[in-house]
């Protein structure tokens, strides 16, 4: 494989592999592909085995910019073509983690017509969200560099093939960020199968709000995680029952010794619909103008102002927090914030400068699936270089 400069131009010494992927058996497997890709393909595969093979090349591509995250896509075809007894030349146009433009080409894919024309549909799966969730990872964690994100996409997943994915893309993302501006990044995920995107051995999380409900209090739920995992650092729910603040000064008062030895974390997921125990949005405005006046000065829109001073795990509900845990003099306890921390909220939360120390997210999933969309294109047949009017910005130069 080769590999073009970026246009943001990191040098090759600084973009180092993510992590190793766990090897597992090729999803679909090679006897399924039939049954998993286009009808036209499968047809054309018949028609070009009857009337003769020819060496083809494919540009594949996205239609907006995109960080590239392709080893899933890379992986499989390698795997097919061994199974297959041929090879595929795959030219990587960018490295993992670059930033590629839309419409230029990730790859070019060079091999058998026969042996590739039945897996357009499937290698484009691998790619198109991946790409888009490492481009949403990446600017979550540039914007929030010294925040801890933890990937909480699985429960939104189709299934384990698209967990995967998102695990691996947020990996990719977050070493992007890593390497542009030392963000701590992703440090880990929620599933013990993913873990080892983030080298982890297994996942991470400590409580739903399930167990608060099966408790019956907040802080006999923290007590009953803590007496069953006593050498885990303890992350504890405070919205279940809208007490966030006492409940939060509640668990730090039973739990000191791991307040100071920085091992307690309260997290907040207050529903949109409600504010935060002691907050409305008079007192929101408050907040903020002690804290990060300039994040509510000037034009802001609708969405902006939601994060800001509206219900829910908003700017002002955070600083809210952390002034109520200092004043109880629980300046070691942690927050944990989760609850639609997208790109956009990111952006917003950096500008109010909110003293997170960890966000829980699957927001990082694409929100507008049309985005995901990638596209391959066959721009040489035989050696000679045609490919559809409209198209020709992907011949290869």
């Amino acid at each position: 494989m080769s590999t073009t400069e970026s246009p943001d131009a990191e040098s090759s010494a600084d973009n180092p592999a993510v992590i190793p992927a766990r090897k597992a058996e090729l999803r679909p497997a090679v006897e399924q592909v039939p049954d998993y890709t286009d009808a036209y393909f499968n047809k054309t595969r018949a028609i070009v085995g009857k009337f003769g093979d020819t060496e083809v090349t494919y540009a594949v591509f996205m239609r907006r910019p995109v960080v590239s995250a392709t080893r899933l896509a890379v992986d499989w075809l390698e795997g097919v073509a061994a199974a297959r007894g041929t090879a595929f030349e795959i030219d990587l146009r960018f490295d993992e983690g670059r930033w590629v433009g839309a419409g230029e080409p990730l790859m070019y894919i060079s091999g058998s017509f026969h042996e590739l024309v039945d897996l357009e549909t499937l290698f484009l799966q691998k790619l198109g969200a991946a790409c888009v969730a490492a481009y949403n990872a990446a600017a979550m964690c540039i914007d929030l560099p010294s925040v801890a994100f933890m990937a909480f996409d699985a429960r939104h997943c189709t299934g384990p093939d698209m967990a995967e994915m998102m695990a691996y893309a947020a990996s990719v993302g977050s070493a992007r960020a890593r390497r542009k501006v030392s963000a701590v990044g992703f440090v880990g995920n929620a599933t013990d199968a993913t873990a080892h995107y983030f080298e982890q051995p297994r996942g991470l999380g400590t409580m739903p709000h399930a167990l608060i409900g099966y408790a019956g209090s907040t802080v006999r739920a923290a007590e009953m995680f803590h007496e069953t995992h006593p050498d885990e650092p303890l992350t504890v729910l405070v919205d279940y029952f809208g007490r966030e603040i006492s409940d939060s000064l509640e668990v730090c008062r039973r739990f000191p010794d791991m307040v100071k030895a920085g091992q307690m974390s309260v997290r907040l997921d207050t529903p949109g619909g409600r504010y935060v125990e002691g907050l409305d949005p008079s007192e929101s405005y408050a907040v903020l103008e002690r804290h990060a006046p300039d994040a509510i000065r000037g034009y802001r829109t609708e969405t902006e102002l939601r994060h800001l001073i509206g219900g829910g795990v908003s700017a002002a509900a955070i600083w809210h927090l952390r002034e109520r845990l200092d004043e109880g003099g629980f300046e070691k306890a942690k927050i944990v914030a989760s609850s639609g921390f997208g790109p956009e909220k990111c952006k917003v939360m950096a500008a109010a400068d909110v003293p997170i120390d960890a966000i829980g997210t699957g927001s990082f999933l694409p929100g507008d699936w049309q985005q995901t969309y990638a596209t391959a294109d066959i721009v040489e047949y035989g050696g000679t270089k045609r490919v559809k009017v409209g198209r020709e910005f992907l011949l290869r130069k």
